[in-house]
């Protein structure tokens, strides 16, 4: 995936590959620090399991959406075999794609009165 010149051409992307985007989008995170934002963010709606989990930032990894980093955000804080994740370059810009595609079928729910407008009426 890393020669994809278009990033709107993978998508729609896997729910849990959005989510861990979204969690690494504000910063470096861990496997379980990933894990712990998303459940956070989704009040709890969504839970990656180990095997998804992992499984998708191997798959995240090897299509060069996200890469590990060398270095620990705080060395001193964190467990030495933990290892950090960060989207790259590609990861963002697909990230970037996908919200947006998400946000134009919001505009079309909210057109077709599926969900509230801004204001407050539908």
């Amino acid at each position: 995936m890393g020669d994809t010149a278009d990033p709107r051409a993978a998508r729609p992307l896997l729910p849990a590959v959005f989510h861990i985007m979204l969690s690494l989008a504000d910063g470096e995170r861990h496997g379980y620090g990933i894990k712990r934002e998303v459940e956070f963010r989704t009040g709890g709606g969504i839970s990656l399991g180990p095997g998804t989990l992992y499984g998708t930032l191997r798959r995240m990894l090897a299509e060069e959406l996200i890469e590990e980093c060398g270095e620990r955000p705080d060395p001193e804080a964190g467990d030495e075999r933990r290892r950090y994740y960060r989207l790259t370059e590609m990861g963002r810009r697909l990230a970037v794609a996908e919200a947006e595609r998400l946000e134009n079928l919001v505009q079309v729910a909210r057109s077709k009165e599926l969900l509230a407008n801004p204001g407050g009426t539908r």
